[in-house]
């Protein structure tokens, strides 16, 4: 399944925003592959002083946006199972803001936030590779709007970008 096959109506306009980052002509699995590689050797590039620094006292520091990444793709993948296997229960938005304090992820070391994101990949790679290319394209409601399974996973891949992108022009 390549990125050029999603359609607009799988998904909320919101996630545009993430969609939009992923080349056209990405594979879905090799793409989570990549972004792994690319997101590990992103964050443990960073020296280890800034892991903790917010360029505003009330925005995340690195490690919570990390953390950010990680929480999102468990809740991602979560639906893109539900929607998978044909369960049109809607399904509840997140607060991503309360997530971060009961995270502590600035009690975490780089490592052990590495290792999280790690297991949860690997996790949410095999969940994609059991998934067939129709099912991929089963449509559910999330957050008060309709999503396909695949849409769900695209979008995982244009938020890691995303959060880079801001790291890297607001904190570096």
């Amino acid at each position: 399944m390549i990125r050029q096959d999603l359609k607009s109506t799988e998904y909320n306009e919101y996630f545009s925003r993430y969609i939009n980052k992923v080349s056209n002509k990405t594979n879905l699995a090799k793409g989570f592959e990549e972004d792994k590689n690319m997101v590990i050797d992103f964050f443990t590039s960073i020296p280890e002083s800034k892991l903790e620094y917010r360029y505003q006292p009330e925005k995340w520091s690195i490690k919570e946006v990390l953390q950010h990444i990680i929480d999102t793709e468990r809740i991602f993948m979560y639906r893109f199972l539900r929607i998978a296997r044909n369960d049109t229960t809607a399904l509840a938005g997140f607060d991503q803001d309360i997530y971060i304090s009961p995270s502590l992820a600035n009690t975490k070391s780089i490592k052990e936030l590495i290792h999280e994101f790690t297991t949860t990949r690997l996790y949410s790679l095999n969940l994609l590779n059991s998934i067939s290319d129709e099912n991929l394209q089963n449509i559910g409601t999330a957050s008060n709007a309709k999503i396909s399974a695949r849409a769900c996973a695209f979008v995982l891949l244009g938020h890691s970008i995303w959060h880079i992108e801001i790291i890297k022009e607001r904190y570096l």
